[in-house]
C-alpha cells in the first residue's frame, strides 16, 4: 500500500479511537478551563503552516489568557516579555509567561492542550506522526535568522505536520530551530509506517515524563 495512503488510513482510525476514548477528558478539561478563567475553551491562536506551505486553523485548549498573543504584541504590559520571546528563538518557559492560566500551566505540562488536534488530523490538515506545525511569523522570521536551513524548511513541509513528532521525543522547547528543523527534514525524509510507530511508542514515556516543557 501507498506509505501515504497507509498513514491517511491509519490517521483517521487513530484519531477517531482518539476521540472516543479521550472524550470524558475533553469534558473535564473544558470544564476546569471555564472555572478557571474567563475566555473560550479553545486557544485563538494564529494559523499554522501545513503541508505545501497551506495554511491551517490549528485546534487546542487555551491555556493563557483570552488575546494572549494580541496583547503580547500590543499591550505596553508585556512588551519585554515579547523581546524576551523574540530573543529566545520564539521560546518562553510556562514559569515565566504571566499569560498562561493556572489550568493552562497543567493541560501543558501533561500535553492534554493538544488533545484537540484530532479534529485536524480527521480534517486532514495533520497527522498522527509528523513535523511540528509552526507558526508562519516564526518560520520566515527564524529562516531570516537562520538562513541555512531553507532548503531544510522545503523538505519537513512536504509532509502533514504531526501531534507528535521528532521533535517531541527529541526535548520539544529545549531542541532550538536549526536542529529541530534537521530532525523534522530527516523524518520527512526517510518517513514509514514503521518510524511513525516507532515515534508514537516514544512519545508515551516523554509525555508521562513531562520533557521539553
Amino acid at each position: 500500500m501507498n506509505y501515504f495512503l497507509a498513514k491517511r488510513v491509519l490517521d483517521i482510525i487513530g484519531a477517531s479511537v482518539g476521540l472516543v476514548l479521550f472524550s470524558p477528558i475533553f469534558l473535564i478539561v473544558a470544564v476546569f478551563i471555564k472555572l478557571d478563567s474567563k475566555g473560550p475553551i479553545f486557544a485563538d491562536i494564529p494559523s499554522r503552516v501545513g503541508a505545501g506551505g497551506k495554511v491551517f486553523k490549528m485546534y487546542k485548549f487555551r491555556s493563557m489568557m483570552a488575546n494572549a498573543h494580541e496583547v503580547l504584541r500590543t499591550d505596553p504590559k508585556y512588551k519585554h516579555l515579547y523581546e524576551q520571546y523574540k530573543k529566545s528563538n520564539f521560546k518562553v518557559s510556562t514559569d515565566q509567561d504571566p499569560r498562561i492560566t493556572r489550568m493552562g500551566k497543567f493541560i501543558r505540562k501533561t500535553s492534554l492542550d493538544e488533545l484537540p488536534q484530532f479534529i485536524n488530523i480527521l480534517k486532514g490538515d495533520m497527522s498522527i506522526v509528523g513535523p511540528r506545525a509552526f507558526h508562519g511569523d516564526e518560520l520566515e522570521q527564524q529562516q531570516q535568522r537562520h538562513p541555512d536551513t531553507r532548503k531544510l524548511v522545503i523538505e519537513l513541509l512536504r509532509v502533514k505536520p504531526g501531534l507528535t513528532g521528532p521533535w517531541q521525543v527529541s526535548g520539544r522547547s529545549s531542541v532550538d530551530f536549526p536542529e529541530r528543523v534537521k530532525l523534522d527534514a530527516g523524518y520527512a525524509k526517510s518517513r514509514s509506517v514503521v518510524n511513525d510507530i516507532k515515534i508514537i511508542l516514544r512519545t508515551i514515556p516523554a509525555v508521562l515524563k513531562g520533557e521539553g516543557n
